[in-house]
Formats: structure tokens, sequence, C-alpha cells
């Protein structure tokens, strides 16, 4: 186990993060853009919780329509992205392809996030209340249900930007088999999406925000799949030691000799 999550840190990781800096760089611009209509949304969300002390059912009705704006604008944020991330520059007209292509995939992952929200914020907590033992065990299971769900959910809709012929649940199924095959990636990159957090409410959700979150989900799945396009090549191979450096050959010249210092500096190079 040590020498994977070695294999993943030396190798996949580290240019994970390069690849997913660089990226966010280079599209710095339209993803303000599009994270000026996630901030819009979290207004949206934010108008609906303060109507629970007066109107609770109109409340509840205002955050699943908030729900539903947020999954499809995700979509077209998630479609920008994929983008993004084989370097193109989609433009406006992406982002409303990239709609209309998923809206089956967007309708079920607004389903999913209902359930996500439900589970952490009523469900869980409600059992918990019970204070005895089967309580207990019920929470602790919905709490690792809410976790591999959330975890999924990052890779849910690049893998659909990758496979469009797939129904959503066979998506989600995917989503699911990449969290438990990458565990220990999973696990950090959880962490990298924390820590984009922390920063996106520090720049007030101008950057990264919720569209650089999309783009590094949709880094990690490029980046993923040049294992699994190895592997359907080479059946024999061993899993665990994989040729990572000559896997990243085209990613990395496309990516380019790049530092924080020509970036910055560029007249020294």
């Amino acid at each position: 186990a040590f020498k994977l999550v070695y294999e993943y840190s030396s190798t996949m990781t580290g240019f994970f993060l390069k690849k997913a800096f660089f990226d966010g760089w280079d599209n710095l611009i339209s993803m303000v853009v599009l994270n000026l209509g996630f901030l819009l949304l979290l207004l949206a969300f934010m108008g609906s919780m303060s109507l629970m002390g007066t109107n609770t059912v109109l409340a509840l009705l205002a955050l699943l329509a908030s729900a539903g704006v947020f999954s499809f604008y995700s979509a077209g944020a998630a479609a920008s992205t994929h983008a993004y991330a084989k370097y193109e520059r989609p433009g406006w007209e992406g982002f409303k392809r990239g709609i209309r292509e998923s809206w089956r995939h967007a309708l079920f992952y607004w389903l999913l996030i209902v359930l996500d929200a439900t589970l952490i914020l009523f469900v869980i907590p409600f059992y918990l209340s019970y204070g005895n033992a089967i309580g207990m065990l019920l929470s602790v299971l919905l709490f690792w249900l809410f976790m591999g769900l959330t975890l999924a959910l990052f890779y849910y809709f690049p893998l659909f930007f990758l496979m469009q012929g797939d129904r959503p649940t066979k998506t989600l199924k995917k989503s699911f088999i990449i969290v438990f095959d990458n565990l220990f990636f999973t696990l950090f990159f959880a962490v990298y999406q924390v820590v984009n957090l922390v920063f996106s409410a520090l720049l007030a959700g101008l950057a990264p925000g919720v569209t650089g979150m999309h783009l590094a989900s949709s880094d990690a799945v490029k980046l993923l799949m040049l294992k699994y396009d190895y592997l359907e090549e080479h059946a024999d191979a061993d899993r665990k030691h994989l040729p990572w450096d000559e896997l990243l050959y085209e990613e990395r010249e496309c990516v380019g000799h790049r530092s924080l210092k020509n970036m910055i500096f560029p007249w020294k190079d």
C-alpha cells in the first residue's frame, strides 16, 4: 500500500497538481466569469434558507429549485472545464452545448446532491438523536454512504463528457469504481478540493471557486484514464507498478516546461 501511495504522489499526483494549476491560470478569466454564476446561485441558496423562519414549505421548494439550477449550471461548467483540460477554449457555445448534451445526467445529479444533503443535514442527525447503539450504527453506515457518494460525484460529470453514451446510473457506477480503485488518490483529491474551498473563500468565490473544483475533477479523470487505457492494451500489466513517466509524456509536453517563476517573470526565460 505504501508503494502505491508513493507511486501516485511522486508521479501522477505531482503532475496533476501542476496541470490543475496551470490549466486554471490559462483559463483564469473564464473561470471567474463562470464563478460569478455560482455566486448568484449561492445567494439564491441563502435567500431560500432565510425563508425557513416564515414559510418552511416555500423554503424547501426554493432550495430544491436552487439545487436544480446548480445541477444544470454545473453541467455547463463541467463541459467547459472538460475542454480546458484538453487545452481547448469552448466559450459560451461550449457551455450551452454541455447542458444540452448532459441534461439527463444533470437531472440525476440534482437527485444525488439532494440525497447527499438530506443524509448529512437531516437523516444522520435524526438517527444520532436516538442516543442508542442502533441509532449510532445506522448513523455510521449512512455517513459512509454520504462520504462514498460525495467522492463519486467528483468524477461524475468528467466521466460523462469522456463517455457520453453512458446512462446516468452507469456513469455513477463507474464513478464509484474509480473511487475504490484509486482510493489513495481519491482521498488526496478530497483534501485538495477542501483546500480549493478554503482558497475560494479567501478570494470571495471568484477563484478557484466551484469552476476550479470542476477543472480539478476534469484533470484528475483525464489523467486516471491514461491508466485504464494502458491496462486495456496491456491486460497482463502490474497494476501497482505502472509506467507513469511514459503515460504522462504527451500531457507533460502539452503543459510544457513551466514554473511559477517564468509565469510571473516571463521576460527572464
